[in-house]
């Protein structure tokens, strides 16, 4: 995986397990690959592949079941969804409203656009 330098490489599993509940690669309920193995996929220290499972477990998206493995929580996607969205506005929207700034762009530019995508 190529990590991007701004944000930590933990976080940046994290959303990628997050990625795989969202598009319901991963459902409510199923078992998710053993840290160790994110960790050689990703091609990352296990500490670090455990840190990301222990962020997404103090949102309640992925818990234990000690001895069998990581789970998506029952509610994981829901619990996803609202990480994601509280992320994106946190994170992104204030970016992208900076730039749309600085190039100019209208909301109503925005809206027409967004319109055409659907």
């Amino acid at each position: 995986m190529n990590f991007i330098d701004n944000q930590a490489i933990y976080l940046q599993i994290a959303d990628k397990v997050c990625e795989n509940i969202l598009t319901q690669k991963w459902v409510n309920g199923e078992r998710i690959p053993p840290v160790r193995e994110i960790a050689v996929n990703m091609e990352v220290n296990p500490n670090t592949a455990n840190r990301a499972y222990d962020f997404l477990q103090s949102y309640g998206i992925i818990f234990n079941k000690r001895g069998i493995g990581y789970f998506v929580a029952d509610d994981g996607y829901e619990k996803a969804v609202a990480y994601r969205k509280k992320q994106f506005i946190e994170e992104e929207v204030p970016q992208f409203l900076k730039t749309m700034k600085l190039v100019g762009v209208t909301c109503t530019e925005l809206e027409n656009y967004y319109q055409t995508l659907k």
